[in-house]
């Protein structure tokens, strides 16, 4: 357990209330939404402010503990999970939308807002915050900073990183950074902000978020397209591009995804389908009407066998259902849902498909498909059991097979769910050992002590024997009972 004269000063920087060390809430805090097991902080903290944010964060260093910052706990890499006698610090209470300043663009929010409330709020003014994890409806803005979120509007609007202007943050030392700002354009030095953004809490712990907006668009066409053979939706996607269409959506569903979706939502969509891609084009009303009739045109031409087409917001609505229940449905399938996280090139997407398929036929693991297809980005999802050691290592086995199968295609480990502890047995792999010796370096320098979050995204390797050896010991020892 912490020591007492820790704790005393802890509950001296932020109230007694904001320092819980009971039992449940040690154990609410202690997974987060991967497969891999649990393990209790020594205690959580809700910091307020910045300035008490920074203030433990120099205990941190003073007493040598680790620090895990968390939202929503929704990330599914493990980058929440606690490390052995660590704190987990709670930023999911800084739910305020600061300003929304509409002159230029912008909208400041603090770290806990909900990105669907943010959605909803610009909305309402005419504007549009692009970036749409999967759990909008849950995970809040500073987590989707840190791990540099995407989502379905990926292909047209970009991911996270494209919006963030501007942040406060508090560095591993305790010092509070300011960067970024309203500005258009500033060089004006190192680009920090895009150090700090997708660095999974290792680099610092955001307490204000200065984002971008832009106009929201005046229409939108949302329409799904049934096909008998992946290869032919995958045609169909890259037809798509090569006609100079952006949509702003561009997603599949695979067989397995589709008939456990209409078993869960009852949408009515036919489960011989190979394939479903969901498409949404947005814009001027008279560019958007000309896009949904062309792209309807090729998806024809690549043998699509039915296109429906939605007619108004509420039918549009219920297309999208399809995709955005598919983790759900496919939840409920098995006791264990491990949810993955590749990209290749876009051209490649089949090929992946088709891959994983054989992997999971080879280790006899269920494994539902979605994704957004023109991104590359997939979504397996491994149906297994953990409380069955066999079948649970079979799902293991699989998931490290087609991450490696995605390197070898050119692609990625993750297109947007981040390393954490559950990717970064494959990250030398994929970017070579000078990148990672490069964020070793860079997390040093930064976090001399190791304070936040250690042992996520990669290990380091201390330049001295016998320096910080409860960070070495310990994170071997979290890495054998943690992993999946």
């Amino acid at each position: 357990m912490m020591n007492a004269s820790i704790l005393k000063r802890m509950r001296a920087i932020v109230g007694s209330e904001n320092v819980l060390d009971s039992l449940e809430s040690r154990i609410a805090y202690s997974y987060d939404a991967t497969a891999m097991k649990p393990q209790l902080p020594e205690v959580v903290v809700r910091p307020s402010t910045a300035e008490q944010i920074s203030e433990i964060v120099k205990l941190a260093n003073e007493e040598n503990f680790p620090i895990v910052p968390r939202g929503s706990g929704t990330g599914l890499s493990g980058g929440a999970l606690p490390l052995e006698n660590s704190i987990v610090l709670l930023t999911n209470h800084w739910n305020h939308i600061l300003e929304i300043d509409q002159e230029n663009l912008t909208v400041a929010v603090e770290p806990g807002v909900i990105t669907a409330n943010l959605h909803a709020a610009v909305e309402k003014l005419g504007f549009l915050y692009p970036p749409d994890p999967g759990s909008s409806s849950i995970c809040t803005v500073g987590g989707n900073v840190a791990e540099n979120s995407g989502g379905l509007r990926g292909l047209k609007y970009g991911v996270t990183k494209n919006y963030v202007l501007g942040l406060e943050v508090v560095l591993p030392t305790g010092e509070i950074l300011h960067t970024g700002g309203k500005s258009v354009k500033d060089v004006a030095g190192y680009d920090l902000k895009s150090v700090l953004v997708g660095s999974e809490g290792t680099l610092g712990i955001f307490t204000k978020i200065l984002l971008k907006m832009i106009p929201k668009p005046e229409a939108y066409k949302t329409m799904l397209a049934f096909y008998s053979s992946m290869d032919d939706a995958a045609k169909t996607v890259s037809a798509i591009i090569a006609a100079k269409i952006t949509p702003a959506m561009l997603e599949f569903l695979d067989n397995t995804t589709i008939r456990c979706v209409e078993d869960y939502a009852h949408l009515g969509l036919p489960i011989e389908s190979e394939a479903i891609l969901l498409i949404e084009v947005d814009g001027r009303n008279v560019v958007v009407e000309e896009d949904a009739v062309l792209i309807a045109e090729i998806c024809k031409k690549h043998h699509a066998t039915s296109i429906k087409v939605a007619q108004d917001e509420r039918e549009s609505t219920r297309l999208k259902v399809a995709r955005r229940s598919a983790f759900t449905s496919l939840a409920r399938v098995k006791p264990t849902t491990i949810m993955e996280d590749v990209a290749v090139p876009r051209a490649d997407l089949a090929r992946l498909v088709e891959r994983i398929r054989e992997i999971g036929k080879k280790n006899d693991v269920m494994i539902g498909n979605f994704g957004h297809a023109g991104d590359g980005n997939l979504h397996p999802n491994y149906m297994t059991d953990e409380r069955d050691k066999e079948a649970f290592a079979r799902a293991e086995k699989t998931v490290f097979e087609v991450e490696e199968a995605a390197i070898e295609m050119g692609g990625t480990i993750t297109g947007e769910h981040g390393v954490g502890l559950y990717k970064k047995r494959l990250l030398e792999k994929m970017v070579g050992s000078p990148s990672v010796q490069m964020m070793r370096t860079l997390k040093q320098m930064m976090d001399p002590n190791n304070i936040l979050n250690p042992g996520k995204v990669f290990d380091l390797k201390p330049k001295c024997e016998g320096r910080l050896p409860r960070d070495r010991d310990q994170i071997k020892k979290f890495e054998e009972v943690a992993w999946i």
